[in-house]
């Protein structure tokens, strides 16, 4: 293997014999291949290639049972145990809207699948993992003790590609810009302050060819205002001396998942802050958050109020909001802590 070219199959699973404490990530990082190329590699041995198609997944995911739902970025892990139900998939846009697993899924972004089986001592541990076209994860489905075997076998079986090679090919991944817009701040503040509801923000950036980050740095510190970047940490603490019930999203490519409820457990540990509940793990690295903003936007019931981290490329890492119902005010407990949170020493020019 030189530089220039990818380790073959082969080279991939004598690299992960030479290392078997390393993790996943960090093998595909170290070999400069994608993290489907890495499962790819083991397909044969303890992988099975299958249907690629989230669609094809919800109609048979709720047979499994209690499983682990998975999904990540680069820089936050975010994870619930429950059942998929309540499940209402389109071509566009699918819902998985469970008590504990929560998504919001785009299925065009989903391209390959792979049913994976690890030996763990004497236990067998068995999951679904699903990638985009470049080979990055998009959501993985863990089986528990409880999750039925059997309906994974049937699925597994029933998804089954004829393409079972152990090459994987990766398409090079289209990220939209944080476009700066030719919008003024005027006309962003004016477009900003109409908004009636939170699910209406990302039409207008889209209409004002505007990017997130770009749009919070932009707006005015009413709107929107710079934290130090512990401010995540300190909110997660704060939240669980008040009791207080959060909604934690973390995204990628392809899905939103979802935590809506009190936390209980926050660690720290090394440049991870962790919450370690029965039903919700939560992994944030917090030496990759460049930016963190406090955001107000306007609604019918009055404003509502996220922490929004951001990584040093300006993607959006993680976001949080005080859990409330639709036709209600915001939790004054939530605006509250985010309004005490620590601010940045200093601010980004606009």
């Amino acid at each position: 293997m030189t530089e220039n070219t990818k380790p073959a199959p082969a080279e991939i699973r004598a690299f992960r014999v030479e290392n078997p404490k390393m993790r996943e990530r960090d093998i595909a990082a170290q070999l400069k291949i994608s993290e489907a190329a890495l499962v790819a590699a083991e397909v044969g041995i303890s992988a099975t290639r299958i249907d690629g198609s989230a669609l094809k997944l919800l109609e048979r995911v709720a047979e499994l049972g209690e499983v682990m739902a998975l999904s990540r970025n680069e820089s936050a892990v975010h994870e619930k145990i429950g059942v998929y139900e309540n499940i209402n998939a389109g071509p566009h846009a699918a819902i998985v809207l469970g008590d504990n697993i929560d998504l919001r899924i785009f299925p065009g972004r989903w391209a390959h699948g792979f049913a994976v089986s690890k030996k763990d001592g004497e236990q067998e541990r068995l999951s679904l993992q699903y990638f985009d076209k470049a080979g990055d994860a998009v959501h993985k489905i863990h089986l528990r003790p409880t999750s039925n075997v059997e309906a994974y076998h049937a699925i597994v079986r029933d998804l089954k590609l004829d393409d079972q090679s152990q090459e994987f090919v990766a398409e090079q991944a289209t990220k939209a810009n944080d476009e700066n817009g030719d919008v003024s701040r005027d006309e962003l503040r004016d477009h900003w302050s109409r908004l009636t509801d939170t699910h209406e923000f990302f039409g207008m950036l889209r209409k004002l060819k505007i990017g997130r980050q770009a749009a919070v740095r932009t707006v005015g510190d009413d709107y929107a205002w710079k934290l130090d970047n512990g401010a995540a940490a300190e909110m997660m603490h704060a939240s669980v001396k008040a009791g207080l019930p959060i909604m934690c999203f973390v995204a990628n490519n392809g899905i939103v998942q979802i935590h809506s409820g009190p936390i209980f457990n926050v660690q720290p540990m090394g440049p991870w802050i962790n919450v370690l509940d029965e039903t919700f793990h939560l992994h944030l690295r917090q030496d990759h958050i460049a930016e963190t903003w406090a955001v107000r936007k306007p609604t019918k019931d009055g404003h509502v109020t996220s922490l929004e981290a951001y990584d040093a490329n300006g993607e959006m890492i993680i976001q949080f909001f005080g859990k409330r119902k639709e036709g209600f005010d915001e939790r004054t407990d939530w605006r509250d802590i985010v309004e005490n949170l620590p601010r940045a020493a200093a601010s980004v020019a606009a």
